[in-house]
């Protein structure tokens, strides 16, 4: 199909080739149009969900929905930012402002353009009766509250545990590498109110829509990221938070060339969080995946650096506690004297009522999210959100045009947020790690909890990026990052990034099996993508011989069904079933009833899975304080959880073992937010396999099994044969229902299999379905 558009706004003809796929590849004479004809095409395919991702980070969702979201619209305007515009501009690189006007331009030409054309509108915005709203260039930055931050969450979760049980018993629910004692301030209550969360989340939360429903903490509506976790509102999480990459030496390749593969893992969401673009102008040609309402993109190729990326997970986050005067409540202690609140008055226009007002109010550290009028208390969060440069991944916008790894790790040098791995590999053959992200510097604490706002716990800048960690072409010939903690456990206190990190299996399977093929190839790199053994299941089942089954029949079919297993948790296995079901519901829980107190499992409602392991492998290190009864208590631990779990696995599927499948309980779930209002906008539920502590992975909430993150996108590169590369995205690139191409990656994506990333003009002409030329029109009156 051919189709022409009159594009007011566009300087020289451009075109959209959209391949059988739905990737669309952007060509056009200047670069200033290919972001331009970007912005136009991210409309084309994804206006709704780019309309609704604005006004909820704006605070503009009220206008079009009325007062139900006025409370949302507070919280989130008290997470803008509201700095210096010149400096946050800057900070993205000499030309970001411009790359940022031309985009949103684009947008904009496309909302015309379906306001001329009623036909082409996304019927969601009849479903809920409002329009789409022009954007403005420093829509792009301002918003910080769709970014991935650490670690507000855990300090409250923390301080949850430190009040009811001791600091020492936090241990349980977090680990902290590097070791440290976490430092608790002078004078701090510890015990928080039970509602302090309740605006930061309203800020961060995915949005739900009023009179829906489906599960309000559910599967990430909009794939917008949870920070920390899914929560259960007070900060505790489930496992299995992260992403996987690697990249692999020629040396080491069948090819001769590097692979580099990345799959970032978030919310899912139809449509999808991640979409996929080529962007091609002189001096500027770009593919890979990002987000739909970012120019760029984030993850991909430029053809001649490849690049991906994982959550390297900075602390960039504090809770602040202040004594209010009691005279004055609008002024709160620091340094000794009286500092007054900085009030915002904002106007909330609001659908049907007449506009109301919304007072924000400011610390110097940053907004107040709660005030406890009878104790005389207020919280406030710091971020580097407030930053400039801090916009999530527009720092991208510096690396687009790196010529070699050497300008690419230079462009990284000023990447403000999130924190990320980022590995790479040019057509000369060089590759490597660099870890990078605004790291606050705290001297003489740590952050892990909750500190007086009185002066006594500021940061002391930032640390200089070259103070984060990096490899340039390793001599194992390969680098992989899950997240997994990648410091040396002498790291100075005041150069460390963060003491939280998830789990180490993925990357402990990664390095595994990369380490064991000396020719790796691109099908391996895909393979390995989608790879579900998992190795903490592997350790756990080690541990079979230390369960008594005696005469017990059930514990018995348990233990026999586990031994057998190979560990890969496949969606028909019915051994990882079990194993899922003994871990998540009966052996976490039972390890809280076990090393804590009477009562704990009310406060501490998820387990570090890898301290578990390490507990379980050796108990009388970590439970010395039962002496010779450690390893016995172990055995009873393991035995009666084993026997509750297969007994439940009995009630869920039924009493036949061969007829278990993991998939019958762990679904994968991709929503559209409207989806209460019609099902048949949702994709899903679909088996999956995989844990959290899968390559392939498929964390879950487990009251209900339900897949929470895991990899929407996986590419994996053939590093200067660019057609060779290739990609998926779920449900598929577009977000308009009407759309052929709006569902029909997601069997592709569940069964693990890929779609050719082409990249050169030929392979893309042999394989487009759709060509939209566009011709340069005269703008409106």
């Amino acid at each position: 199909m051919t189709q022409t558009i009159q594009v007011p706004g566009l300087v020289q003809p451009a075109e959209i080739l959209i391949d059988e796929w739905g990737i669309p590849h952007l060509y056009a004479e200047s670069a200033d149009d290919a972001f331009f004809v970007q912005g136009f095409n991210a409309a084309r395919d994804r206006l709704f969900q780019i309309d609704l991702w604005r006004r909820r980070g704006l605070g503009l969702l009220a206008e079009a929905f009325g007062p139900d979201y006025v409370e949302r619209d507070r919280a989130a305007r008290l997470f803008l930012y509201r700095g210096d515009m010149a400096r946050e501009w800057a900070a993205y690189g000499p030309d970001a402002e411009r790359i940022a006007r031309r985009f949103t331009a684009g947008i904009n030409a496309y909302i015309g353009y379906v306001e001329e054309n009623p036909d082409a509108m996304p019927p969601e915005f009849a479903m809920l009766g409002h329009r789409p709203d022009r954007w403005r260039p420093e829509d792009v930055v301002r918003i910080r509250s769709h970014g991935i931050a650490h670690n507000l969450l855990q300090e409250v979760a923390r301080s949850d545990t430190g009040s009811s049980l001791g600091i020492a018993a936090d241990v349980v629910r977090q680990h902290l590498k590097p070791r440290c004692q976490p430092h608790l301030a002078e004078g701090l209550d510890l015990h928080l109110p039970d509602d302090l969360l309740r605006v930061f989340e309203l800020a961060t939360q995915p949005l739900v829509f009023a009179g829906d429903p489906r599960d309000p903490l559910g599967e990430g509506t909009l794939g917008e990221y949870a920070p920390d976790s899914r929560s259960a509102g007070r900060g505790h999480h489930a496992s299995g938070e992260g992403s996987n990459n690697w990249v692999v030496a020629g040396t080491r390749t069948t090819t001769g060339r590097p692979i580099l593969a990345s799959d970032p893992h978030r919310s899912y969401a139809t449509p999808s969080l991640r979409y996929i673009a080529h962007v091609s102008a002189p001096g500027l040609d770009v593919i890979g995946a990002g987000e739909p309402a970012l120019p760029g993109v984030t993850l991909g190729h430029n053809g001649k650096v490849a690049f991906g990326f994982t959550i390297f997970p900075i602390d960039t986050q504090d809770l602040y506690v202040y004594e209010l005067d009691p005279a004055d409540p609008t002024r709160y202690r620091y340094a000794g004297d009286w500092e007054r609140l900085r009030i915002v008055r904002e106007t909330l226009a609001v659908k049907g009522e007449s506009p109301c007002q919304a007072d924000l109010a400011f610390t110097r550290h940053g907004p107040v999210i709660y005030v406890d009028a009878e104790q005389r208390k207020a919280y406030a969060v710091r971020s580097t959100w407030f930053e400039p440069g801090t916009a999530a991944y527009v720092g991208s916008l510096a690396c687009l045009r790196a010529a070699d790894a050497e300008e690419f790790r230079a462009a990284l040098a000023g990447w403000g947020s999130p924190g990320e791995n980022h590995v790479y590999a040019d057509v000369a053959g060089s590759i490597g790690w660099t870890a990078a992200g605004l790291v606050p510097r705290r001297r003489g604490w740590d952050g892990l909890l909750p500190v007086p706002g009185d002066g006594r716990y500021e940061w002391d800048g930032f640390l200089p990026a070259e103070d984060l960690p990096q490899i340039v072409d390793p001599p194992e010939g390969f680098v992989a990052t899950a997240n997994q903690f990648n410091l040396s456990d002498d790291q100075p206190a005041d150069r460390v990034p963060s003491y939280e990190w998830p789990d180490p299996a993925r990357h402990q399977r990664i390095v595994e099996v990369l380490a064991s093929q000396p020719a790796h190839a691109l099908s391996d790199s895909m393979q390995l993508q989608v790879d579900q053994l998992s190795i903490a299941a592997r350790e756990v089942t080690d541990l079979l011989d230390k369960i008594r089954v005696d005469d017990d029949p059930q514990v018995t079919a348990a233990v026999r069904l586990l031994r057998d297993w190979d560990a890969v948790e496949s969606a028909d296995s019915a051994a990882a079933a079990l194993y899922e079901v003994w871990v998540s519901r009966h052996l976490m829980p039972g390890f809280v009833r076990a090393v804590l107190p009477p009562g704990a499992q009310d406060v501490v409602d998820d387990v570090d899975p890898h301290g578990l392991r390490e507990a379980l492998r050796d108990p009388a290190r970590w439970w010395g304080a039962w002496g010779a009864e450690a390893t016995e208590r172990r055995d009873l631990l393991l035995t009666s959880t084993l026997r509750d779990a297969y007994a439940e696995l009995v009630q869920l599927l039924g009493p036949d073992p061969s007829r278990w499948a993991w998939g019958d309980l762990h679904v994968n779930r991709q929503r559209h937010p409207l989806g209460h209002l019609d099902p048949s906008l949702d994709v899903g539920p679909m088996p999956v396999g995989g844990s959290g502590t899968t390559v392939n992975a498929g964390p879950y909430y487990s009251p209900d099994l339900v897949q929470t993150i895991g990899a929407s996108f996986r590419m994996v590169l053939d590093v200067g044969a660019w057609d060779n590369s290739m990609a998926i995205n779920t449900p598929g690139q577009s977000g308009d229902p009407r759309s052929p191409h709006y569902r029909d990656l997601a069997e592709t994506w569940r069964r693990g299999d890929y779609v050719p990333l082409l990249y050169s003009r030929a392979a893309i002409e042999a394989r487009t379905s759709v060509r939209l030329h566009l011709q340069p029109a005269a703008d409106p009156p």
